[in-house]
């Protein structure tokens, strides 16, 4: 249960997404679920307890944080924090799954001979399997609502001059920009930003081809930090523009008339005119260095008769920022398959997209915040440019990937995790696929409302159909009167006429026995009883340890004097069911098409399934914040980074350290990680 609610703003706007400017139609544009939100919004942010999971470096403003916005927000408002600048990509509501491509590492056992016979690993006989890492699909009332809640906890901790940037496309933009414009402010719309996201395609047949996505840009007030960002001139405007001196500089005539004619004419070397500058300006420029162009004196062009012309300045172009960049970005390329800042990661933007908006609107030592983190393109890009950062998403795989990439860059940093009663399998989407194989009987039944989840068959009760919360929906998470009162009045009735049971499940809950009483109060049209289960007791029993069997050893050896841990065994059963279940479909589908098929298989010892394994010599308290004194990643092809750096070895089944380890982590490669005291 929450410890408490957060205010979001101390104005709460009221009304949500209303669009009536046809003032002759009275159209309105609104939404389903309407009064739900609002109440939501004026109870608060849910505020959670907090762990710190790991630390690295001692940068106290540099936060990593596992968990959802709207209780990251709620600690940083309850913590005093406030960002200067938001950057988000959250999902597009485009009604697709996204997967995390995962690899199989090679056997460390085979590694040295590999090496040796300098073998080159062929990409494409790489084994890998895909894994669903979060799912992308709302209907429009509930993703806009959503939207909603997150985008007023975003602007409850946004400095008075700081700016928004949210990350979109056409399925749902049209719609989040009138949620902006209500929660912002209209005066404070900046820009809408269309970014060429990938390159043209020839497989549109109906349409054109969808290359672009939209940035909307917003301050929370008036005033907002903006450093105007400059592109380098394009050659045909270079060409038809500029001229080349001998010396090979660039320069330009820039025309020195008063374009409103406000000024007083005067003289000015034999030449009257009303000039846009004044005369002691002017002079700087004719007194200025003699360049190299014909006909000049100082910086100043002059006419056939000796005397300064209309267009008389003269500019070059190496002394130039450029061009101003527009709201049309065209120049930055989507992150290539093959593209060395290519972490692996479904929709990973490019560094340069953040690059141009953080330095845009920020400046060093400011907070810039990204509440769908995702690969860790804001967080990564900001400390690179001397910002502080905070990285939050709710998926393990973000975090981790967040995690390895700012220890690479040698960033400080803490990682926390939002303790909010549900252990995560790996993340909600594989949650919400394994649910109805954990809870006993759940089975489909067509004939229920969407509302239920399924049902339950027992002999004294008939079938009772059960309520699942949606863990990819924060707003289904805490069941409250409005939800319970939802449930009484909507979808009890109508259930089949011999429903005698209904099974609710719930997350959080503002207090079981209040509830318990409303229901007793309220749930008197039906005779129908309402039993309430708590999903924290379902959720724990998924997540299960990995077994791993090792030998530590003290070694003395002319190169390396320290502690030497040499895996012997790493077994994960989440992992080899995942791979079963590949095979299985592998199997199928190639004897369907009439082909040999080639399964996936793992060695005895079973390393190959490990991702990353980290020493920790502090502790042998499994619950303490981890302390990475010694670490080693294997990337897909098999090679080693070690401590973040990036080496051409293959692993070889061991990892050292200088001092005697008390804890190991290890990470298998769908993202588990265990923790074993040694």
């Amino acid at each position: 249960m929450a410890i408490k609610y957060v205010p979001y703003f101390p104005n709460t706007l009221e009304g949500q997404a209303v669009l009536d400017n046809f003032v002759r139609t009275k159209r309105v544009l609104r939404y389903r679920d309407n009064d739900q939100v609002i109440e939501r919004v004026q109870r608060g942010m849910p505020l959670y307890e907090m762990e710190l999971k790991e630390q690295i470096g001692q940068n106290p403003n540099n936060l990593v944080i596992r968990g959802e916005c709207l209780s990251a927000c709620a600690y940083l408002r309850d913590n005093g924090i406030f960002v200067d600048l938001i950057y988000v990509d959250p999902p597009f509501a485009s009604g697709a799954d996204y997967a995390k491509k995962v690899y199989i590492r090679r056997n460390p056992k085979v590694a040295a001979v590999i090496s040796q016979a300098e073998s080159e690993l062929d990409i494409e006989e790489l084994k890998a399997f895909e894994e669903k890492m979060y799912g992308d699909v709302w209907d429009k009332e509930r993703y806009l609502n959503w939207m909603y809640e997150n985008l007023m906890a975003m602007k409850s901790i946004m400095s008075d001059e700081a700016s928004i940037y949210v990350h979109l496309d056409y399925h749902i933009g049209h719609y989040v920009k009138i949620l902006m414009d209500e929660i912002f402010g209209e005066d404070n719309f900046r820009n809408e930003i269309t970014w060429n996201s990938t390159a043209s395609h020839n497989d549109a047949t109906t349409s054109y081809s969808e290359i672009t996505q939209c940035i909307f840009f917003y301050s929370k007030n008036e005033k907002n930090t903006f450093n105007i960002q400059y592109v380098p001139y394009s050659d045909e405007y270079i060409d038809s523009e500029w001229t080349k001196a001998p010396s090979g500089r660039y320069y330009k005539f820039e025309n020195m008339l008063d374009p409103q004619g406000k000024m007083d004419a005067y003289d000015f070397h034999g030449t009257i005119a009303r000039w846009r500058t004044t005369p002691d300006k002017f002079e700087e420029l004719w007194n200025a260095p003699q360049t190299e162009v014909p006909n000049s004196h100082g910086r100043i062009r002059l006419g056939k008769n000796g005397k300064p012309i209309k267009r008389c300045r003269i500019v070059f172009m190496d002394e130039l920022p450029g061009v101003p960049v527009s709201d049309n970005w065209t120049d930055i390329a989507y992150v290539a398959g093959r593209a060395r800042e290519n972490v692996g990661y479904s929709t990973q933007k490019p560094e340069a997209l953040l690059e141009r908006i953080i330095k845009t609107s920020s400046n060093a030592g400011m907070l810039v915040a990204d509440f769908f983190g995702g690969s860790g393109v804001t967080a990564a890009v900001a400390n690179k440019l001397e910002r502080n950062f905070i990285h939050c998403d709710i998926g393990i795989n973000s975090i981790q990937t967040a995690r390895d990439r700012l220890l690479a860059d040698k960033a400080e940093f803490k990682v926390l995790e939002i303790k909010d009663g549900v252990s995560l399998y790996r993340n909600p989407v594989q949650t919400m696929d394994k649910l109805k194989s954990l809870i006993k009987g759940l089975r489909n039944e067509d004939a229920l409302d969407k509302f239920w989840e399924g049902s339950i068959v027992d002999t004294q009760h008939g079938m009772m159909p059960v309520y699942l919360p949606n863990l990819m929906d924060s707003s289904t998470r805490l069941l409250d009167k409005p939800l319970m009162n939802r449930i009484i009045r909507e979808a009890l009735p109508d259930l089949p006429d011999d429903t005698k049971r209904v099974i609710v499940y719930y997350i959080d809950i503002t207090d079981r026995e209040d509830i318990e009483l409303f229901i007793k109060e309220q749930n008197t049209q039906t005779t129908i009883e309402i039993e309430l289960r708590d999903l924290k007791q379902v959720l724990d029993e998924v997540v299960v340890e990995d077994e791993a069997e090792w030998e530590l050893t003290e070694t003395q050896e002319s190169l390396f004097k320290g502690w030497k841990v040499e895996l012997k065994s790493f077994h994960s059963d989440r992992v080899l069911r995942k791979i079963e279940e590949v095979n299985m479909k592998g199997q199928q589908q190639s004897l369907a098409k009439g082909k040999a098929f080639k399964p996936i298989e793992i060695s005895d010892e079973g390393l190959e399934t490990i991702e990353w394994l980290s020493l920790d010599c502090t502790t042998a308290d499994k619950q303490a914040p981890w302390h990475s004194d010694a670490e080693i990643k294997i990337d897909r092809l098999g090679y080693v980074i070690l401590n973040g750096k990036k080496t051409k070895d293959f692993w070889d089944s061991t990892i050292t350290c200088d001092q005697k380890p008390l804890r190991m982590k290890i990470r298998n490669i769908c993202g588990d990680e265990t923790i074993y005291v040694i």
